[in-house]
């Protein structure tokens, strides 16, 4: 027990536990607690230390409880217990055995073990009196928008596996630090993380019915403490050192010309409904902070069984504080919102016109450099792409429907030419003319869905290892398997896939807007036909450094592609494409046959500053198609850089060593594309 323990009112702001002259601050919101008892345990053993009972008439203004406690050890956990005995709204959220974490604690104790907390998790707020960290003058790199390519990334699964080659630091934000290498020659210059804030990923028990595996919530969209990194991605078992490690990581991307972002999930927590566990909002203030319906029970917008209330004002607060923290404490660049149409949701589920909490992350001068990323709909049923950036034109959105048209028109369905164009040309039918293409978050593939591999090679989803009865996962996966299903050994089917591989990848890399890669598809990774393998800690996931070298033709291919677009300002204006910036032909040139179901497309991007010309041309016909070329800049000709039908190293060839082409006329073989470069 602790000795020695004075107490003083206290001050109902900051929320959460705060170092302050005299001690320590705790406050705490909750609208219907008639009793308030601060916990204070052992950061090891969690033995108690304190029981302190909130004095009501002292230590409460407002809906706020607090105190200050002086004569607390440097390091130690705490938690609250919350009594309500009047009326029965949200009463069996109270009076639990059991203590809650607060919601605005800056780290959580929870195990450092990956998989070892079963039925046993239980999250208390760690308190570790704040040192300087050494940030060696690190800055926001504020990269411009259309010079981003962003590499979404699961932070365990990046190096969990053996290929690794780390130890101790496998699946952990220092093992990213290794890494860096990879990602400079890959040619990325922002990584999205998949969330890593503090979650469960035994919150779930299920077993893979295929090999009795243990399933984990392993992608991590199940947030327990916004505030807090996840434990289990620290290198150190010391309680608390996951936020240097965190902090380590982003200073080091930081050097390397790398920004962060964090995919946040405000949209839900981990309470799950009424039957789900009680982390912390549940005993707080389950009205202030989710989506009931009249009988106050969650409502679920989210298909996780509640939804965050976000434009309540107590919820709203906590929110802007959160992204606030994460950009000024840990200096991070920006957040992509998981299920962001949440953020339009009212008071019972009504869909808003406009969001308030959008807008006041909009004006938010902390918040005012971020980049902000929303997929732009939720699982009830609310679509909004587009919306967003009416609202705040700095959001970009997740774009489905160019993911679609890529994706339909690569594999050859006939009618999908104008759509493909106008995702390429950077979709202003969906973003109006006062918005841009950098608007639109281009993907083709994302850690939801098919990795590239698996888009060429699967017809169907195969679920079965998520122990869900093969339900799960979207069924319309506009893929095409070049005619067998699945694993093969026909080198003619293999060579397809990859042909069709580079199309996409070439599709992507020349389309205005901001391009998302998914982690892995550089090698051609593959999760056998599974599309929604949020539950597998293993090779579906990881990442396998050792397929880098097997596919190094395919990996060669794939980031000389991503550096091309990176030279080349054609491809990344920053505004829609106009007459002056693209010629359209089609087999002849100036003909492009808009009305016809043609397979085929070409075109020329002409460079703002007239230095050079690039002629991009797709067969995705089943038959070889001749193409008359447009003509060459003046006292130029034409030269191949990229043919997709062409074994290596003749599928890329660097501008300057690429062979002049002398005809008139080029064939191009079923699904090929090519990119020509005229110089002056």
């Amino acid at each position: 027990m602790l000795e020695a323990i004075s107490t003083e009112r206290g001050a109902p702001t900051p929320y959460g536990a705060k170092v302050v002259e005299n001690g320590v601050n705790f406050a705490l919101y909750s609208k219907y607690a008639e009793e308030v008892s601060l916990y204070i345990f052992d950061y090891k053993t969690r033995e108690q230390l304190l029981e302190q009972r909130l004095d009501p008439e002292r230590n409460k203004t407002g809906e706020v409880w607090h105190i200050l406690l002086s004569g607390l050890p440097e390091k130690f956990c705490y938690g609250y217990r919350l009594f309500k005995s009047r009326g029965k709204l949200f009463k069996k959220y109270y009076n639990t055995d059991f203590v809650i974490h607060d919601p605005y604690a800056r780290r959580v104790q929870t195990s450092s073990e990956w998989g070892a907390s079963d039925n046993n998790y239980h999250p208390l707020g760690l308190f570790v009196q704040d040192h300087s960290f050494n940030w060696e003058n690190d800055k926001p790199l504020r990269i411009p928008k259309e010079d981003l390519v962003i590499y979404e990334m699961h932070v365990r699964g990046f190096t969990q596996h053996s290929s690794s080659g780390l130890d101790n630091k496998k699946g952990t934000f220092l093992g990213v630090i290794d890494k860096i290498p990879h990602l400079l020659d890959l040619g990325v210059n922002a990584v999205e993380l998949l969330p890593i804030f503090e979650f469960n990923e035994c919150e779930y028990y299920r077993f893979n019915p295929l090999n009795g595996d243990r399933l984990y919530n392993y992608w991590g969209y199940s947030t327990v403490n916004f505030f807090s990194p996840m434990n289990r991605y620290a290198s150190s078992s010391e309680p608390g050192v996951v936020v240097d490690e965190f902090k380590t990581m982003v200073k080091e991307l930081h050097k390397n010309g790398i920004e962060v972002i964090l995919d946040v999930v405000f949209n839900h927590t981990a309470e799950g409904n009424e039957d789900g566990p009680i982390y912390s909002f549940k005993g707080v203030d389950c009205g202030a902070y989710y989506i009931v319906d009249h009988k106050h029970r969650h409502m679920n917008f989210t298909g996780c069984g509640n939804t965050f209330y976000c434009n309540n004002t107590v919820a709203k607060d906590f929110i802007k504080k959160c992204l606030q923290y994460w950009v000024s404490e840990m200096h991070v660049d920006g957040f992509r919102f998981d299920l962001a149409s949440a953020f339009f949701r009212g008071f019972h589920g009504e869909v808003l016109n406009r969001s308030p909490i959008l807008d006041e992350i909009a004006e938010d001068p902390i918040l005012a450099k971020t980049k902000l990323i929303a997929e732009p709909w939720d699982a009830g049923g609310l679509y909004q792409l587009g919306e967003f950036a009416k609202q705040n034109p700095r959001c970009s959105e997740w774009n489905d429907k160019y993911r679609d048209s890529v994706r339909k028109f690569i594999k050859g369905d006939r009618g999908e030419k104008r759509a493909f164009v106008i995702g390429m040309c950077g979709s202003d039918m969906t973003f109006s003319r006062e918005r841009s293409p950098l608007n639109s978050v281009n993907f083709i593939t994302s850690h939801d869905g098919f990795t590239l591999r698996d888009l060429v090679s699967y017809n169907s989803k195969n679920n079965t290892a998520n122990a869900e009865n093969d339900h799960d996962g979207n069924p319309n996966n506009m893929s095409w398997n070049c005619g067998t299903e699945g694993e093969t050994d026909s080198s003619e089917v293999l060579a397809l896939r990859e042909k069709q591989m580079r199309n996409f990848h070439l599709a992507q890399m020349i389309s205005q807007g901001i391009p998302m890669l998914n982690m892995g598809d550089e090698y051609g990774h593959t999760r056998y036909g599974n599309n929604n393998t949020w539950c597998h800690d293993d090779e579906l996931n990881w990442f396998l450094w050792n397929k880098i070298s097997e596919n190094k033709d395919y990996y060669r291919f794939y980031k000389e592609v991503i550096h091309f677009r990176k030279r080349h300002r054609v491809f990344k204006l920053g505004r829609f494409l106009k007459d002056q910036d693209v010629h359209w032909h089609g087999v002849i040139p100036n003909e492009p046959d808009w009305e016809g179901r043609s397979q085929v497309l070409a075109f020329v991007l002409v460079d703002p500053a007239k230095k050079y010309l690039i002629y991009c041309a797709f067969n995705m016909h089943y038959q070889d198609i001749e193409f008359t070329l447009p003509p060459a800049m003046e006292n130029s000709k034409w030269r191949i850089v990229i043919n997709t039908s062409n074994p290596s190293p003749n599928d890329f060839i660097y501008e300057g060593e690429a062979p002049f082409f002398e005809n008139e006329k080029i064939t191009l073989p079923p699904h090929t594309s090519v990119l020509l470069k005229s110089v002056m």
